[in-house]
């Protein structure tokens, strides 16, 4: 699920701009590169989730660490459906 929402709102900003959809993947990757490094340095959220923000668009990557490593729950737009989310906990 958050693999396909990444790829939504990259294919969004890629009808308005090449380089708007290539700033959001790049900033999607570096937020999860930061998430793998040092997970805890998120605020908790909710479920047993942590969420991190990306720092020029408004999304949030919600994620919960398990024995298997990050589990991403979802990469949501900050001001639509807010926790639309929480059943796939």
């Amino acid at each position: 699920m958050a693999l396909e929402e990444a790829e939504a709102a990259a294919e969004w900003y890629r009808k308005r701009s090449h380089g708007a959809a290539e700033g959001f993947l790049n900033e999607l990757d570096r937020t999860i590169d930061l998430i793998s490094r040092d997970p805890e340095q998120y605020q908790s959220y909710e479920f047993g989730t942590s969420r991190a923000m990306l720092r020029k668009f408004p999304y949030l990557i919600v994620f919960r660490e398990g024995t298997g490593g990050i589990e991403i729950i979802a990469v949501a737009h900050g001001r639509r459906s807010p926790g639309y989310w929480r059943d796939r906990m």
